[in-house]
């Protein structure tokens, strides 16, 4: 692929996002629909907002986080459909609708969803990007294309460099190849790296920050998302998988704003397709609890592996259901 500015320019260029507002809908070209009507409900629709809470009114809550695996076939409307760059570099998307990653990429670099680190960007090892503490923004008034610090910093999280070509830069009339070092040696000029985004077939998970309480004045069990961080294969230096890596975490109260204007793939109803946040919201996902609170801030698979992990994560779910059961048993 080209070189990084030159990725920033075609994507946001590029003619498949030109005519793209509110989210895909089918007039492919002006006076023509693709169906029988203009679905523009979803494209166009208000945020429904959360009913308001008080803290007085919270008599039990319970924070916790989990995994969202995306082979599992009810997690596929999130995965599917794939986005890719054609040969002059364009990113090329689905005319009917989107992956959860393309819309989240998208926004992201238009400035519309902040991208918080999942470590501390001077502490590597302290990981506590879920808390929300190390924005990466550009400097006031400047965005993507302008900041070029800002360019460079969040690529590193939306995507990764190529390897380093090992042919040197040919030698030109005017243009030299080679640089003479002070003691006599020469180092070869070598092309730039390649720029390389991730794309939707990249995203393995995604996992959720949420709690879970119970309001009094409603009397009702009711969750709150708080997150979102799209989790990839970490690789070593020959591409084999050595485990996950959390490429970044979302503030998901502001990401329902994004994701209420973009349709999910019903396969069952192609009339009755709903939002993203509908599909958050009604909880149309398979998941697993890998983390509850707990007073040593410890994770489910440091104490359980494989089958006992599930059946931990199981374990906690059915915490919560008890609870909301007991308070209307008499």
């Amino acid at each position: 692929m080209k070189q990084l500015f030159i990725c920033a320019a075609a994507f946001l260029n590029g003619t498949v996002l030109a005519q793209i507002s509110g989210g895909p809908i089918n007039v492919p070209y002006p006076g023509i629909v693709d169906g029988q009507y203009i679905q523009e409900h979803i494209p166009t629709k208000r945020l429904i907002p959360y009913e308001y809470v008080r803290e007085a009114d919270v008599i039990w809550s319970k924070r916790i986080w989990r995994s969202i695996d995306l082979r599992e076939k009810i997690n596929h409307p999130m995965y599917y459909p794939f986005d890719t760059y054609d040969s002059e570099n364009n990113w090329v998307l689905n005319s009917s609708h989107w992956s959860l990653w393309s819309i989240l990429k998208y926004h992201i670099l238009q400035g519309d969803l902040t991208v918080f680190s999942p470590y501390n960007p001077y502490q590597f090892q302290l990981k506590d990007g879920d808390q929300f503490k190390y924005p990466i923004v550009p400097q006031a008034g400047m965005n993507f294309t302008t900041d070029s610090a800002y360019n460079q910093v969040l690529f590193s999280y939306l995507g990764k460099l190529g390897p380093q070509p090992i042919i040197p830069l040919p030698t030109y009339d005017g243009l030299d190849s080679t640089i003479t070092n002070p003691d006599g040696t020469i180092d070869y000029v070598y092309p730039p790296r390649d720029t390389v985004w991730y794309l939707s077939q990249d995203i393995v998970q995604y996992r959720l920050k949420e709690d879970w309480f119970f309001d009094k004045e409603r009397s009702v069990m009711d969750v709150r998302i708080l997150g979102i961080a799209p989790v990839i294969y970490d690789r070593d230096d020959n591409g084999q998988i050595i485990g996950l890596r959390e490429l970044f975490w979302l503030y998901f109260p502001h990401c329902r704003y994004v994701l209420n204007n973009y349709f999910v793939y019903n396969p069952d109803n192609d009339a009755q397709w709903m939002s993203f946040d509908d599909l958050f919201w009604k909880r149309r996902f398979s998941s697993m609890i890998y983390k509850e609170s707990n007073v040593f801030d410890r994770t489910v698979e440091s104490y359980r592996t494989g089958v006992d992990a599930l059946m931990e994560s199981e374990k906690i779910n059915e915490e919560i259901r008890t609870f909301e059961h007991d308070v209307w048993h008499f």
